[in-house]
């Protein structure tokens, strides 16, 4: 195992290291695998689950090549900042593949991309429910060229859930998974864990579904059985927003179905009086959504995947 260190100098107000380890498997050729986690700086299962993966991989028994970034938001990650890089306020996972002409944020996914991603044969990138997020644990990949060799490593993970987002109703885009998906790199998110907690469930169950991605591209020998059976799959993504600033009160949970019409939560004004009830658009299941009280509006509310 290498123990290398990612150094960029060309970032608009500073340099940054971003430490990672590339395990060269000795068991035989193979493909070139990337696990990223630390996008979101408070997305911490992920972290942890790739510090443990480092750890474990065995390069005797591995074919093929791990590259593993354990936090890619450096800035972030070090300023407790939700969501987005506080240099610049944007969200890192709506800015790939970058801009090497951008502010900061833009040139850190830019060379992000160039120098982990994209010498890549497929991508993991390992998320959670940020703190003020609930989340039902699921992966998610994107309509392209390579979404069958995508599907399958989103089925491999052994998730509950399953999302393909297709290019019409890609909402967010400048994503890991859609970047990689685009330059041919079969890729999934995998989002295990909630509210900024690093519990040792959801670190364990992030490395059950590396190491059965491992097994399902012949990288490791073993049964390939990660956490959870048959899971439900999804062909629809609707990213819910808030029509107007109040104290956002959920009515349901996340991974509950819902019917069209269904109450999905109810915003207050400071005395408590209704300001809004929000409905279910469509008949899904809510995957993940604001927990905190505190929604600006336009602010998101939560995402609800649709068949």
């Amino acid at each position: 195992m290498d123990q290398l260190t990612l150094t960029l100098e060309g970032l608009p107000c500073e340099s940054l290291e971003i430490p990672y380890a590339r395990i060269q498997g000795r068991a035989g050729d193979g493909p070139h695998l990337t696990v990223v986690a630390g996008v979101h700086g408070c997305e911490y299962t992920g972290m942890a689950a790739v510090m443990r993966l480092i750890d474990r991989l065995d390069a005797e028994a591995l074919r093929g090549t791990v590259t593993a970034v354990p936090i890619v938001n450096q800035p972030a990650f070090w300023s407790r900042s939700a969501f987005v890089v506080p240099v610049d306020g944007k969200n890192l996972n709506r800015c790939f593949p970058g801009d090497p002409a951008g502010s900061y944020t833009d040139v850190l996914a830019h060379e992000i991309f160039t120098r982990i991603i994209a010498p890549s044969d497929y991508l993991l990138d390992l998320h959670a429910g940020d703190l003020p997020e609930g989340l039902e644990p699921f992966a998610l990949y994107e309509e392209s060229e390579v979404e069958d060799r995508s599907r399958r490593l989103a089925l491999a993970y052994g998730l509950g859930h399953v999302v393909r987002q297709s290019r019409a109703s890609r909402t967010v885009g400048g994503s890991t998974s859609s970047a990689a998906a685009d330059l041919g790199i079969p890729a999934i998110i995998a989002e295990v864990g909630a509210n900024g907690i690093c519990d040792e469930a959801s670190v364990e169950r992030h490395v059950r579904g590396v190491l059965a991605v491992c097994v399902e591209l012949g990288m490791l020998v073993g049964d390939g059985a990660a956490a959870s059976a048959s899971p439900v799959e999804y062909d629809g993504w609707i990213w819910m927003r808030s029509p107007v600033r109040g104290f956002w009160q959920p009515a349901v949970a996340p991974g509950q179905d819902v019917a069209e019409g269904d109450l999905l939560g109810v915003l207050l004004d400071p005395l408590g009086r209704e300001l809004e009830r929000v409905v279910a658009p469509a008949a899904g299941c809510p995957l993940f959504l604001t927990t905190s009280p505190a929604v600006a509006a336009d602010g998101l509310l939560l995402g609800l995947a649709t068949r």
